[in-house]
């Protein structure tokens, strides 16, 4: 679905996309599917565990454009990604908005494992994103983001980015982290909205009873490479951060934790290198 709402620099008017994918699967059955304009979700049957693959088909975001994907599970397990990195280009006339929002019902367990957003110079791009779980369910939540494509020389030097990242238990927040890079970011290698010389960054956090015995397998697995991490486990909940100076070593670390926090689970499809 389009709308032309946006005018360029230039008085130009310009399309707009919206799109909104939704899946339901109960006890590992999908009684449930909704897709509207650029948001697609597809469903490769790839083994026991059901696979959805998000897409946005306007292969990027930009002023005014929104994208919402949402998953529903109970009684057993999913895991959800998205088939490329999502990419936020320069937007002159506002943000783009991208609200994720799954629930995990009674004895439910997601593995949301999105690929890296690439933001380039000038980007404007809002993200929430929620998981919402029941008592007794369970999820794996990953976070990864890149500034510029570090091996085609480009440098982000302005970035208007929010993200938001939260889950709940029974309506409790459990985990709670935003994000912010909303000033000017300077091509130096000292600052601090860059990270030291880091241009990709990515959070990882399994949150389950139990879960904080988990950092010891994180840590184990913390070999790549060309990036920094560190792991910490607390109150139900192993949270793993990653550092480095391009996206290729980055992703490379994360499917070593993939591995390692799935019980060696296969990575879903697209993530395979």
């Amino acid at each position: 679905m389009f709308d032309t709402r946006i005018s360029s620099s230039h008085g130009q008017i310009l399309q707009r996309s919206h799109g909104a994918a939704m899946v339901r699967f109960r006890a590992g059955r999908l009684c449930g599917l909704r897709q509207q304009g650029s948001a697609k979700a597809i469903l490769p049957r790839v083994g026991m565990v059901p696979e959805v693959v998000f897409l946005n088909t306007s292969g990027g975001l930009t002023s005014g454009d929104t994208l919402s994907y949402q998953a529903d599970i109970e009684n057993g397990r999913m895991v959800a990604t998205t088939q490329a990195a999502e990419r936020a280009y320069r937007a002159d006339g506002g943000a783009a908005r991208v609200t994720v929002d799954h629930r995990v019902g009674p004895g439910g367990w997601l593995d949301w494992l999105p690929q890296e957003t690439i933001l380039f110079d000038h980007a404007q791009l809002d993200r929430k994103t929620m998981i919402e779980l029941d008592a007794d369910a369970g999820c794996l939540m990953l976070e990864a983001v890149v500034l510029g494509r570090h091996a085609m020389g480009e440098v982000v030097e302005t970035l208007g980015f929010s993200d938001r990242r939260e889950i709940r238990r029974a309506g409790q927040p459990v985990m709670i982290e935003p994000l912010s890079l909303t000033q000017p970011v300077l091509a130096r290698t000292d600052s601090v909205a860059l990270h030291g010389t880091a241009r990709a960054l990515a959070t990882m956090v399994l949150c389950a009873q139990g879960a904080e015995d988990a950092v010891g397998a994180a840590r184990a697995v913390l070999t790549e490479p060309g990036v920094e991490g560190a792991a910490s486990g607390f109150d139900g909940k192993c949270v793993i951060r990653l550092l480095a100076r391009d996206n290729w070593p980055l992703r490379k670390q994360i499917l070593r934790l993939m591995g390692a926090l799935r019980q060696g689970a296969v990575p879903p499809r697209v993530w395979q290198i």
